[in-house]
């Protein structure tokens, strides 16, 4: 039983490290707020760190509304943008100026303080 679990988690990591290396930065684009400061976090609904980082990222929407994007993808079920995002791991989160350029990337889980702390060194202040 321990031999199936783990081969399947092997797999599913291999998955995720070989199929979502190149990104491509025109495809981005289209998930981004056009002259403002975003938040893509690409998890999966059923990814347990993804689902702890749901309410923060619920939270922040409205923190944040009309000052910056929170935006979510499910690589899951949208697996060409993990590619394009060049994700190797879920969840990641991706800060993109307002200019559309990635100013910094984390892999993992990441507490709300974190964020905002982020958000803020992009000049961003909540509501």
């Amino acid at each position: 039983m321990k031999r199936i679990s783990l081969a399947g988690l092997i797999i599913a990591a291999s998955f995720v490290l070989i199929s979502c290396q190149a990104g491509n930065a025109q495809d981005t684009k289209k998930y981004l707020s056009p002259g403002m400061v975003t938040l893509v976090d690409l998890g999966a609904d059923k990814c347990i760190p993804c689902k702890m980082m749901k309410p923060i990222l619920e939270a922040l929407k409205v923190q944040y509304q009309g000052k910056a994007a929170v935006v979510f993808i499910d690589v899951w079920e949208n697996r060409a943008a993990a590619k394009d995002f060049g994700v190797r791991v879920i969840p990641t989160q991706i800060f993109f100026d307002a200019a559309g350029q990635e100013v910094h990337r984390h892999e993992g889980f990441l507490d709300k303080k974190s964020i905002e702390d982020q958000l803020a060194k992009m000049g961003v202040k909540a509501r």
